[in-house]
């Protein structure tokens, strides 16, 4: 797991709110675009660009942006996908590329994202109170986007998945905001989260302190099943 690479500083003893040199660097929108993922054509609103200017932030996500794949992406639960500048460089660095925000999909570009970052946490940029369901899991969709059949794989090596939210409170919100991080009660991290996912076996502990979490509707259905065939079993 990641180490912290800055340090907590209260604003008041009585709060949980916790200011860092963070900044929402980027905000990216997209319309639907064609993509071919697998010799099968189709469309996408992965490919996100930058936009100046006040965006506004609904239940849903941001406004003109898209999201094509409902299935499996988006809805109230996965509002607003955050990716964070250290990421960038990393890739940068391993792809020998400068990467472009939004090159991940991503609504909001960050200069970072505290670590850890635990489910149920919030952060609050302007008007907007954001608060993190899930870590991203790769799918074909980035994999086409990279121009890039391994990718899938590449990025779950990495481990750097970047956190969906749900808006707890809607507004407006541009580049440049300070973006402020408000530690919520719950003790399972977005990354564990991530890892829980590739393995073949889960510990029951796990799961089930996983749920107790606000994690996003998508995964809950899928941990409850592993929950009821475990009990069933007994």
């Amino acid at each position: 797991m990641l180490g912290v690479r800055f340090q907590l500083i209260p604003k008041t003893q009585s709060l949980t709110t916790y200011t860092f040199s963070m900044k929402l660097l980027s905000v990216n929108v997209s319309r639907p675009k064609p993509i071919e993922r697998g010799g099968k054509s189709g469309m996408t609103g992965i490919f996100k660009e930058s936009v100046a200017g006040e965006v506004k932030v609904g239940v849903l996500g941001l406004e003109h942006d898209t999201q094509v794949d409902t299935e499996n992406h988006g809805g109230k639960d996965q509002a607003v996908y955050l990716y964070s500048s250290d990421d960038y460089a990393w890739w940068s660095e391993q792809l020998g590329a400068v990467l472009e925000p939004g090159t991940f999909g991503e609504n909001l570009t960050v200069s970072h994202l505290p670590e850890p970052l635990y489910i149920g946490d919030r952060l609050e940029i302007d008007s907007v109170i954001l608060e993190v369901t899930a870590p991203r899991i790769p799918c074909s969709t980035l994999a086409a986007r990279m121009n890039d059949l391994a990718f899938v794989k590449k990025f779950a090596k990495a481990a750097r998945p970047g956190v969906y939210t749900r808006v707890i409170q809607t507004g407006s919100l541009q580049a440049g905001d300070e973006v402020k991080y408000i530690r919520g009660k719950y003790n399972v991290t977005a990354l564990e989260e991530f890892h829980m996912f590739y393995q073949k076996v889960q510990a029951i502990e796990d799961i089930e302190r996983l749920l107790a979490a606000p994690i996003a509707e998508r995964s809950r259905k899928d941990y409850e099943r592993i929950l009821e065939d475990f009990h069933d079993g007994e």
